[in-house]
């Protein structure tokens, strides 16, 4: 992270995505370290290069031709069709064996036809003569429905299909490359009736080692190859891809909405928290080379020149963290627009109170732009070798069937270019620079003995500290612990050098990791000079805390003054949740201390306006029948998973980048109030489009007449009876849902609000509803 100084050309007003508080000016501190972005540089414009572009596929040499980077960078082939097909995610083992996720079915025709059939595959990447171009592979699991999340753990991989909430266990016993071994990690029969789109999207082992998903409110430990969940407060909202920082700082996206960093300023543990200035409005902003047809938005999402003009489907974010690239790299942001064919770069800066805002790098270009138009860059990673690595799934469809139906404008886009026959590629490429060579050393970290894993600890490639973090944690071997702890105290022990504070902060998480943690560690990393490392100490202290460990307790409390900002906005997020008398006065001491810090104070007040909206939620459940209870738990859970995407957690809408709202506010609608349940019944059978009430939306909402009546009336109740959202109105039963549906016939390509209130088919259900 970057702390910065003042620039008053950049002071502007802080509005909260939340939209519940309201703050007075935030005035950000930009650091002179690195700049604030790189626009002037020689040889590196943009050029719109076709405004139609053709969209017959291209050979992988032909496709990186059309690649557009900065001055030093180019990009070289890891591996391509039919190696891999329909790519969409990648994984590294200890050893560097590369794990690709195939969704081979996604999306074969306009319709998803034989979407879900369990066709898709994991493939199993092998480089085995170290030249860094994979030239082995095998089919390591096969037979899967759509493959979209997995995460390999020692000799096992953890792995998550569609429409099922189960995650399964993988390994290889005899060494051939195919998995001969499964079982359940984590057991959840639940069966995912959400979009493809939006299930969960990825599995990370995060610094803190939990392992976080990018939807839902769950989180897991991993214990002897099983998953432990534990249950957050607030649903994540993430969609595809899943990254954090040097420190552990998770940072999600949201493609529907159009949002491409979310849940950045605090970890999903402390509860949701997004600001509308996390990122500058120009972050959201894409600058294609090639026009984009088959924007979802339609001509609404366009320029004059046919280039996409705000991000549509953002995904598969990183955050840089090798060292086979420039130093200016290194913990900036990247992610892609795959109908944008571009990977834009952001920097991520902190202002003066530890609040995070991402800025574009590039004024009106980016980092790496296509004039190919079957570049689908779905991922990005930072790999072994400490290079940028991007999964390019290469398909000519990237819109998933709700969206593309009949009387669709994708629908019509994809008919006429005949994008469905672009299917059965994918490719992987690696971004490199002239200026540095890709480190050759192939990791071995599978079989080597914990001593050498605590040596990577200071490797300046991050993917190499999390992995050798992730294999001490998992193998548990205690003969580490005197150097780990000698480590996290700022000793050499077996290093090469002193450790710096990444190194510090990596053997403290390590130590908790393998419940090897003591006070006498932990109070000398709290008075650490180095701020990270005593935030670190922080977290990690939770576990005291939740004992109402005293002695813990008062060393936390008598940290209220500590210099740095981070250090006391943790110590609120870590305290405030114990009840002892001493913890709260110091929350309320560090609140009256720093009146004007926005993290702190927004967070503490959204913390408080959850509870009070849980515990009335759990009042209004309780005042109902056993029946309605159930329904609307059920809708909530469908909400929050699903439907906040775009009309936000509270009801109020999702803007795109602090503008213009996704979808319209739920909260207050009047037509989630009245005694009407005909009309809300057919907005969710035929999705609506156009104005609503006079404004227009970004996009239109799509048809959800293929989900079950019990489904629609469970949302229906939720929405129309929340006390977040302030709306009473009668319950809408399955029974409801079916006598609506018996009379409705749908409108291709959604209705208007207008079509609903004033065809006469409406009318006449309307009366037959009142006989």
């Amino acid at each position: 992270m970057i702390h910065f100084k003042p620039d008053k050309r950049k002071i502007h007003q802080v509005l909260l995505a939340l939209g519940v508080f309201s703050f007075s000016l935030s005035v950000l501190t930009y650091c002179n370290t690195k700049k604030d972005t790189d626009s002037e540089i020689e040889g590196f414009e943009r050029e719109v290069v076709d405004t139609n572009p053709p969209v017959t596929p291209l050979s992988p040499k032909e496709s990186m031709k059309k690649m557009v980077l900065p001055p030093g960078y180019r990009v070289e082939l890891v591996a391509h069709e039919p190696m891999v097909q329909e790519p969409v995610a990648l994984a590294w083992d200890g050893n560097g064996r590369m794990y690709v996720a195939e969704m081979n079915t996604f999306m074969i025709d306009v319709n998803g036809t034989g979407q879900f059939q369990p066709s898709s595959r994991i493939k199993l990447l092998e480089d085995t003569d170290g030249d860094g171009d994979m030239d082995k592979s095998t089919v390591f699991i096969d037979n899967l429905v759509l493959p979209r999340a997995i995460l390999p753990i020692g000799d096992q991989l953890l792995l998550q299909e569609s429409n099922i909430k189960h995650i399964w266990a993988y390994r290889d016993t005899n060494g051939d490359g195919k998995a001969d071994e499964k079982w359940l990690a984590f057991n959840n029969p639940q069966v995912d009736l959400r979009n493809v789109e939006h299930q969960n999207g990825a599995l990370l082992w995060n610094l803190d080692n939990w392992i976080y998903p990018t939807r839902d409110n769950l989180r897991y430990k991993f214990r002897n190859g099983r998953l432990v969940a534990d249950t957050l407060i607030n649903n994540m909202t993430g969609q595809w891809g899943l990254t954090s920082d040097n420190y552990g700082q998770l940072f999600f996206s949201e493609a529907g909405p159009g949002l491409p960093a979310v849940q950045i300023e605090q970890m999903p543990h402390y509860g949701a928290l997004n600001f509308k200035d996390q990122y500058t409005p120009e972050f959201a902003v894409p600058w294609p080379i090639i026009g984009n047809l088959d924007a979802q938005g339609g001509e609404k999402a366009l320029r004059e020149d046919n280039t996409l003009k705000h991000f549509t489907s953002g995904c598969g974010q990183s955050v840089y963290r090798g060292d086979r690239l420039p130093a200016d790299m290194l913990g900036d942001y990247f992610i892609p627009e795959p109908v944008g064919r571009i990977i834009k770069r952001g920097r991520i800066f902190k202002n003066e109170d530890a609040k995070i805002q991402i800025r574009n790098v590039y004024e009106e270009k980016e980092w790496l732009a296509s004039a190919d138009f079957n570049f689908r860059p779905l991922n990005t990673y930072t790999g072994p070798d400490g290079c940028f690595y991007i999964v390019d799934m290469y398909h000519g469809i990237i819109q998933e069937s709700e969206w593309s139906g009949p009387g669709t404008y994708l629908g019509s886009i994809i008919k006429d270019k005949e994008l469905y026959k672009n299917r059965g590629l994918g490719r992987i490429y690696r971004i490199v620079h002239e200026d540095f060579e890709p480190d050759k050393t192939r990791p071995r970290m599978l079989s080597e003995p914990a001593s050498q894993l605590v040596t990577y600890l200071e490797h300046p490639n991050g993917w190499w500290r999390d992995n050798a973090q992730l294999l001490l944690v998992v193998r548990n071997d205690k003969s580490v612990v005197p150097a780990l702890r000698e480590i996290a105290l700022g000793k050499k022990a077996s290093l090469k050098k002193a450790p710096g504070p990444v190194t510090r902060v990596h053997a403290l998480w390590t130590l908790e990791g393998m419940g090897a943690m003591n006070k006498a560690v932990l109070f000398r990393a709290l008075q650490d000079k180095d701020a990270q490392v005593r935030k670190a100490a922080i977290w990690i202290s939770e576990m005291y805390i939740k004992r109402n460990d005293p002695e813990v307790i008062s060393k936390l409390s008598s940290m209220i003054t500590d210099p740095s900002p981070e250090v006391r906005v943790q110590l609120t997020l870590s305290l405030r949740t114990n009840k002892t008398a001493q913890a709260q006065a110091a929350v309320k001491e560090l609140l009256a201390r720093n009146p004007d810090n926005e993290l702190m104070q927004v967070s503490y007040a959204s913390h408080i306006e959850t509870l009070k909206s849980i515990a009335a939620e759990k009042a209004l459940i309780e005042n109902l029948g056993p029946a309605e209870r159930a329904l609307i738990a059920e809708g909530a859970t469908i909400y929050k998973q699903l439907c906040a995407t775009c009309h936000g957690p509270d009801g109020r809408g999702r803007a795109l980048g602090g503008g213009q709202l996704h979808a319209p506010p739920l909260a207050g609608s009047p037509r989630l109030q009245g005694k009407d349940k005909v009309l809300p019944i057919q907005i969710m059978l035929h999705g609506l489009k156009g104005p609503i009430d006079g404004k227009e939306y970004a996009d239109m909402m799509p048809s959800m007449a293929a989900q079950s009546d019990e489904w629609i009336a469970s949302v229906l109740s939720y929405v129309r009876n929340s006390s977040e959202f302030g709306n009473n109105a009668s319950i809408i039963t399955p029974a409801d849902v079916q006598q609506v549906r018996r009379y409705t016939k749908l409108i291709p390509g959604g209705a208007t609000l207008q079509q609903l209130e004033i065809t006469k088919g409406y009318r006449s259900l309307e009366r037959n509803w009142a006989k």
